[in-house]
């Protein structure tokens, strides 16, 4: 079984290798939302499990999570761990100031939300208690496909890349947040096409593997048992379907 399982994976790997972006998300959501459940809830609480000790999670404050649509990888898991801890967990809310960016609302399970324009939820929070993109320390992304320079494909909106643009400057110095992409082995693909204003990812992890490009290594973590989960955690709000970002 593992045998043909990698033969099928290396056929889809090398397939995607000429797609156009467009194509490439068209394929790999069919491929992400065509998942069973059983395996999304697996792979979300392996994910928990492999960061549970990581440094970088585990030294965070503030911690950017995102609301899992179209069969993203699901980050509650992982957040309920940080809540445990006592870190403060922040969600994306869009914004037009910046045009088309991100600023991040507190959240908590008992936090009120509001569904955006793409249907996704967000903390029905005041403004005034968001913060900006590089008061984050560790930032959780969802993801179509990744390569293994830390470029990201997103759904194509770049509200990513717009609200973390400032991380390309070479001149930055000091503190900057973690950008973490969160999804799953299949989402792997040869080469992606870095674009002048895309902002690459400091590290990916999987259900199987924890991979850093900035120190150009892939690990594999022992994982932490993850004690009784909810089945709160992966149920979407059930009026309407999300897009995703």
């Amino acid at each position: 079984m593992t045998t043909t399982f990698n033969a099928s994976l290396l056929l889809f790997f090398l397939s995607t290798m000429h797609d156009t972006p467009h194509q490439l998300r068209q394929r790999l959501r069919a491929l992400r939302s065509a998942l069973p459940p059983a395996s999304q809830q697996q792979a979300a609480l392996a994910v928990a499990g492999w960061l549970a000790d990581w440094p970088v999670f585990t030294a965070a404050h503030r911690i950017a999570g995102y609301w899992a649509c179209d069969g993203e990888l699901n980050p509650m898991p992982l957040l309920e761990r940080a809540w445990a801890a006592n870190q403060q967990v922040y969600l994306p809310v869009l914004t037009d100031t910046p045009l088309q960016s991100l600023q991040f609302a507190p959240y908590q399970p008992n936090t009120p939300l509001r569904r955006n324009r793409f249907n996704i939820p967000e903390p029905d929070v005041p403004p005034t208690s968001w913060l900006e993109p590089p008061e984050l320390d560790l930032v959780l992304m969802p993801l179509v496909a990744f390569d293994s320079c830390g470029n990201r494909l997103g759904m194509g909106g770049g509200f990513y890349d717009r609200s973390f643009a400032f991380q390309r400057d070479p001149g930055l110095h000091g503190h900057r947040p973690y950008l973490l992409g969160l999804g799953y082995t299949l989402q792997k693909v040869a080469t992606l096409f870095r674009q002048p204003w895309d902002v690459p990812l400091d590290g990916v992890v999987t259900e199987v593997a924890l991979e850093m490009f900035s120190v150009g290594e892939s690990s594999v973590l022992t994982p932490t048992p993850f004690p009784q989960a909810s089945e709160e955690i992966f149920r979407l709000p059930s009026s309407g379907r999300a897009a995703g970002y």
